[in-house]
């Protein structure tokens, strides 16, 4: 979609369905008008038309719609953005990967598992950091990436020695670092810090563990830099693991990886780049809206969908809206872009399945009145229960990942202003941080506190035996359609 013209042919369909949406918001007869703006109804409005299977027009195949995400919107404005590819260990060197491959296999439960062994792979990166001097539309300089590196560095906002070492979301089989450079110039300019963003390989060409393996690989090399790269050692102290929506599904499942290592072993140790390393935790983990349940079992995907613009789940895996293509369906087949059925369950694939998240480092979680609610809520609960300081955030009315959709929103702002000084705190403040949750109101932005442990009534062994029968609903629709094409989970 290039141009006024694209454009136009996009929102032309959907003129009618806004013209209601913005005359019966206004009218308050929507069951969100109470809560959302009417900035917010139109934009719910038009992102429900894009993702929803009948919106009217003809399906594209999977690799088209997540070409659409790939393209690079530029780098202009107030963000340094500085390139670079880390090289992975040899293949020659198999210790990164045994490790990942062993806690899979470790923390799977009764059932077996099957996956794809991936191999490691150099891996792309952005640091984005926060460039106050710039004008709006001010380009980057031209100057070596190096260079740009440098001068993000030395800005004077950069006042912390936080990294947050990010991933994006768009449920693993979309975006890329160049869709949240504003993002995460935002979060460098409230954390004081900077970004390192991942460009992690996407489903369905990469099924899991492909990006737990890139992940832990990117978090071991800000620890231990390889050979050429452009950053020094940076401590575990000062890096603090963030993500939406899948971002942050990546980023508890890089942690409760971290975890079971620690689990295992006093002093966990593997060998990085011919050295044997130590693997200690993060300083920090956060996710904003995080998807944790890849299943999308809990009963909030169904009773929020009012609040959200998420595609509803399909637990029965009926045909596919998306026509088979080059990379789709997978070889050999799978029921999920992202994984095997059989790891829907899975603790590293679906963080909400962790028994234990105890020896965390301080979690700072948020979440709306959306269909990933639940999942959010239980796991902030768990953890906080489990004796993990933990910072919830919770927005009344507000759809999936709002904060980044709408920014400049009165809660859009606070959510992310809070995100990126968490994000600090954990490093320059970590003794001082305790547990602590907050519900904001809607229109009014007023804060009520709230008892972290108590913000869900769902146990954790209610909802794995809810994954439990989604995850087997999934399996039988997946043979009963012959391994044709299923849906994405999200």
């Amino acid at each position: 979609m290039e141009g006024g013209l694209g454009m136009l042919k996009f929102i032309a369909p959907q003129i009618p369905s806004l013209t209601s949406t913005a005359i019966w918001h206004t009218l308050g007869m929507t069951q969100t008008s109470s809560k959302w703006d009417l900035r917010t109804a139109m934009t719910v409005q038009v992102l429900r038309h894009l993702m929803s299977p009948d919106n009217g027009r003809e399906p594209s195949p999977i690799g088209k719609v997540q070409a659409t995400t790939l393209k690079d919107p530029g780098m202009k404005g107030k963000m340094w953005v500085a390139k670079a590819t880390v090289k992975a260990p040899g293949q020659q060197e198999e210790d990164l990967r045994e490790t990942v491959f062993k806690a899979i296999d470790d923390m799977k439960d009764d059932g077996e598992v099957s996956y794809v062994k991936p191999e490691l792979v150099d891996t792309e990166v952005e640091w984005t950091g926060y460039r106050p001097g710039a004008t709006k539309d001010e380009p980057l300089p031209s100057i070596s990436e190096e260079e740009k590196y440098g001068k993000m560095l030395a800005e004077p906002t950069r006042k912390s020695d936080t990294t947050i070492l990010y991933f994006h979301g768009g449920a693993y089989y979309l975006c890329d670092p160049s869709t949240h450079r504003q993002l995460c110039s935002k979060l460098a300019k409230e954390s004081g810090g900077v970004v390192c963003s991942v460009r992690y390989r996407l489903a369905p060409q990469a099924a899991f563990p492909s990006q737990l393996l890139d992940g832990l690989m990117m978090y071991l090399s800000l620890l231990y830099p390889p050979p050429g790269s452009m950053h020094e050692a940076i401590p575990a102290k000062n890096i603090v693991l963030g993500g939406d929506s899948a971002g942050g599904n990546l980023a508890f499942a890089l942690l409760q990886l971290l975890l079971q290592l620690h689990r295992t072993s006093n002093n966990p140790k593997v060998k990085f780049h011919g050295n044997e390393v130590d693997v200690p935790l993060p300083a920090g983990v956060t996710a904003n809206s995080g998807w944790f349940d890849i299943s999308r079992a809990m009963p909030s995907v169904l009773d929020n969908a009012k609040y959200d613009y998420l595609p509803p789940p399909n637990h029965d895996d009926t045909l596919s809206r998306f026509p088979a293509d080059n990379i789709w369906p997978a070889t050999p087949p799978r029921g999920d872009l992202f994984c095997d059925l059989s790891l829907l369950d899975h603790p590293l694939a679906s963080p909400l399945a962790a028994e234990s998240w105890e020896g965390a480092p301080p979690l700072w979680m948020c979440t709306g009145w959306e269909m990933l609610h639940d999942e959010d809520a239980i796991v902030a609960s768990r953890a906080a229960s489990q004796g993990v300081r933990v910072q919830y955030e919770e927005y009344e009315g507000m759809p999936h990942c709002f904060g980044m959709l709408m920014p400049t929103a009165t809660n859009g702002d606070r959510c992310l202003r809070s995100w990126g000084d968490f994000c600090r705190r954990c490093v320059e403040e970590s003794a001082g941080i305790k547990t602590n949750g907050t519900f904001v109101h809607a229109k009014t932005g007023k804060e009520d506190e709230v008892e972290v442990t108590k913000v869900t009534g769902i146990l954790l062994e209610e909802a794995r035996r809810m994954m439990k029968i989604a995850k087997e609903r999934r399996v039988k629709g997946f043979e009963k359609e012959g391994k044709a094409l299923p849906k994405p989970s999200l």
